[in-house]
C-alpha cells in the first residue's frame, strides 16, 4: 500500500491548490515557541473542511482558542465549499491559520493528504492534531497533551465524544482482533464491543491503552510517524484513510495510545440520528468499498473467511431499503467489485452520476 512518501512527493500538493490560495512563502510566520509550556513541542492542527460553514466556524473558534504556545500554527484545507467558508475564512486574521483551497472536494483523504503536507513543508512541526469541521478539541485538551508523559507514543488518539457526552462510536479506537488471539475470541464472542476500546476506559483517570486503529478525530501524528510511513492514501476520497494509515502505522512498529483525559467533540452529521443511516447515498460506495480494503490489511490470509461473512449482511442490506432498493444494490456491488479487485481510481464525478439519487436516504 503506497501511503505516498514525504521524500518523493515534494511539494506537489501545491498543483493542488485554488489560484486565490496565499503564497505560502509570505504566510506570516508561526508564533515562537514557549519550551516551559509546550512541553511536546510544536503543535499545529489540520482541519479539512467542504461545505460546513457553521460547523467550520466552531472549529476555528476552538482553535483559535488554545493559548498560541500549545498550538503553533492550523492549516485549513476548504474542499472546494461553495457556502461561503471560503471567503470567511481567508479573511480571519490570526498569524497562525494558512488557509489552503483546492478547486474542487477531493474529500477527507485528500483534504488530510495535502494538509498534512502543507503542515510538514511549511511549519517543521513536532506533533499534527488532525480534525474533521465538525470535530473540535474540548477546552483544555491541547493543553492536557503537551501536560502528557508521551514517551513511547508515536500517535495520541483523543476520547471523541458526542456533545452531550455520549461516546462517538465512529471515532472509538480499536486493536486489530487478528493481531491477538484474545482480541480474536472476544470479538468472536462480543462482535464489534470485542475489539473497541471498552466504555469504561473512557473515564479520566484511567491509564492510557494501546490501540491499533483509529480516526482523524482528535489524532496527534508525531513526525517520526510522518517521516516514516508517509501521507494518507488520497484515493480513497472519504472513510477509511485514518483507518488504513494508523493501521500501517502499527504494521511498522508505531505506538498508538489512548488518553481518555484527552477530549474532542466530534458534531458529525454523516449519519441521520445515530440509527446507521446513510444522509447520502453515494456515501455507501467508499464506505463499503474502503471496508473492503481495511478487512484486506487488518485480516491478512483470514480476509476470505471473513468476507464470508460480512457479504451476506451486507446483501441483505438490499431488502430492508424502504426506499432506492436499485440504486442501493448498484452503488453496493460496484463498491464490493471495486473493494475486492483493489479498485481506488474511480473519480468522485463517476460516483455521483451512478448514485443518481445521492441525496436519497438509506437505511442500513
Amino acid at each position: 500500500m503506497d501511503l505516498g512518501k514525504p521524500e518523493a512527493s515534494g511539494m506537489r500538493f501545491m498543483s493542488l491548490l485554488h489560484p486565490l490560495s496565499p503564497d505560502p512563502d509570505n504566510a506570516a510566520p508561526i508564533i515562537g515557541l514557549d519550551p516551559g509550556l509546550a512541553k511536546a513541542g510544536k503543535v499545529v492542527a489540520v482541519v479539512v473542511t467542504h461545505n460546513r460553514f457553521a460547523q467550520l466556524k466552531q472549529t476555528i473558534s476552538a482553535l483559535l482558542a488554545v493559548p498560541p504556545p500549545y498550538l503553533q500554527g492550523i492549516v485549513v484545507v476548504d474542499n472546494g465549499s461553495d457556502d461561503g467558508s471560503w471567503g470567511w475564512l481567508s479573511g480571519v486574521q490570526d498569524p497562525r491559520i494558512l488557509p489552503l483551497r483546492h478547486s474542487k472536494n477531493l474529500g477527507g483523504a485528500g483534504g488530510f493528504h495535502a494538509g498534512l503536507r502543507a503542515a510538514v513543508s511549511l511549519m517543521d512541526p513536532d506533533w499534527v492534531v488532525v480534525m474533521d469541521d465538525d470535530g473540535r478539541p474540548d477546552d483544555g485538551a491541547i493543553a492536557a497533551f503537551h501536560q502528557t508523559d508521551l514517551s513511547g507514543w508515536d500517535m495520541v488518539a483523543a476520547a471523541v465524544r458526542y456533545p452531550d457526552g455520549a461516546i462517538c462510536e465512529m471515532n472509538r479506537p480499536s486493536r486489530n482482533p487478528f493481531w491477538s488471539v484474545g482480541a480474536f475470541w472476544a470479538t468472536a464472542r462480543r462482535g464489534r464491543s470485542g475489539f473497541h476500546i471498552d466504555p469504561a476506559h473512557y473515564a479520566d483517570d484511567m491509564a492510557p491503552v494501546q490501540v491499533d486503529v483509529s480516526s482523524f478525530v482528535g489524532l496527534f501524528i508525531s513526525r517520526k510517524t510522518i517521516d516514516l510511513i508517509g501521507y494518507p492514501d488520497p484515493s480513497l476520497f472519504v472513510y477509511g484513510e485514518d483507518g488504513l494509515y494508523t493501521l500501517a502505522a502499527s504494521k511498522a512498529g508505531l505506538r498508538i495510545g489512548f488518553f481518555a483525559h484527552i477530549r474532542f467533540t466530534h458534531d458529525c452529521t454523516t449519519f441521520v440520528a445515530r440509527d446507521r443511516a446513510f444522509s447520502e447515498i453515494w456515501k455507501a460506495y467508499y464506505y463499503h468499498r474502503n471496508l473492503l480494503h481495511l478487512y484486506r490489511a487488518a485480516a491478512g490470509f483470514w480476509f476470505w473467511p471473513v468476507l464470508g461473512v460480512i457479504l451476506p449482511k451486507w446483501l441483505w442490506r438490499i431488502t430492508r431499503q424502504k426506499h432506492g432498493r436499485g440504486r442501493f444494490a448498484l452503488i453496493l456491488a460496484l463498491a464490493i467489485w471495486d473493494g475486492l479487485w483493489g479498485v481506488r481510481h474511480r473519480s468522485h464525478d463517476q460516483v455521483l452520476r451512478l448514485s443518481a439519487a445521492h441525496r436519497e436516504r438509506i437505511s442500513r
